[in-house]
């Protein structure tokens, strides 16, 4: 008996791998900012979802549509993020989708026009279309007008951001109360002094590309006291502002604890690892410090 050794390739139908193959650039994409942006958002509905009686039987389509909400406010993000910066991430990152002609120009700006389009009808459906219009302005600036090469624009740009991610977030769910504000501001606002943690891992390059950040304009040594202070008063904030208002029982202690440890982690990281591979692990332990601290609102609010 013949028994094959190889197997005829399977043809897949031509829409199919249309879809298959705009799901495989909508990653390359958009790989490395999903835990910024997907996660957080969907952590916070969660948290307006389990504040007051939780309707399981709302929760797939709650999820399923804050799933394509956040992954439209992360690619149009992202593309227009990469078409700004093609030129040097021919030298950084080379493996994104532009520098490495996976995508044209001119692909990437028509997919950008069409994300743009289809996040603000998802954002006016779900009721949120004020939260999605704030970030496509927001994004816009950052990206295509330059925001982002000043340190205090750009942190500007992703506190305004956060608001509007956590923002649509709880009001996709239910409407927006004094004690939710509270849980959005407190994580943005800050933003304006410890965002400024992700600038220490490039400077030479953002020297090169003419960029104001404040390693730049004030110093690395300045910058790295700066950053680590602004962690220590973070640990603060986050106790007076959000977990003592909800009582410190068992449960809330241990987070509040973990949360503060975590800042003074990062603090001491900063002052005392002063590489750029360190940096770079510091500034990812404050992105799972504001995943985290977005999961605490779902037990404590």
């Amino acid at each position: 008996m013949h028994i094959p050794t190889s197997f005829p390739a399977v043809r897949l139908p031509h829409w199919l791998s249309a879809i298959l193959s705009e799901a495989h650039l909508y990653w390359r994409f958009t790989r490395y900012d999903i835990s910024a942006t997907v996660i957080p958002g969907l952590l916070f509905t969660l948290a307006a979802w389990h504040s007051a009686q939780p309707d399981w039987d709302a929760l797939p389509g709650l999820l399923g549509w804050g799933t394509i909400y956040f992954g439209l406010y992360c690619l149009t993000f992202c593309i227009s993020n990469q078409l700004a910066g093609e030129a040097e991430d021919r030298h950084n990152k080379p493996d994104r989708p532009l520098p490495s002609g996976f995508v044209t120009r001119h692909g990437a700006w028509l997919r950008w026009i069409v994300s743009m389009a289809l996040f603000t009808l998802v954002g006016w459906q779900l009721g949120v279309l004020e939260w999605t219009l704030l970030w496509q302005v927001t994004l816009t600036l950052h990206n295509l007008a330059g925001f982002a090469r000043h340190y205090w624009l750009k942190n500007l740009s992703m506190t305004f951001g956060a608001i509007a991610q956590l923002a649509a977030a709880w009001q996709m769910v239910r409407p927006l109360t004094p004690a939710a504000w509270l849980w959005i501001l407190v994580p943005a606002i800050t933003l304006l002094s410890n965002a400024s943690l992700q600038d220490l891992r490039d400077i030479e390059g953002d020297r090169l590309n003419q960029r104001r950040t404040l390693p730049i304009v004030f110093g690395v040594n300045f910058t790295r006291w700066f950053v680590a202070v602004a962690f220590v008063l973070l640990a603060l904030l986050s106790h007076f502002a959000l977990f003592l208002p909800a009582g410190l029982n068992a449960g809330v202690l241990l987070l509040d604890l973990f949360l503060a440890g975590l800042c003074l982690v990062i603090a001491g990281r900063v002052l005392l690892l002063r590489t750029t591979a360190a940096d770079h692990v510091s500034y990812m332990l404050y992105t799972y410090w504001y995943c985290f601290v977005l999961a605490a609102a779902i037990v404590t609010l």
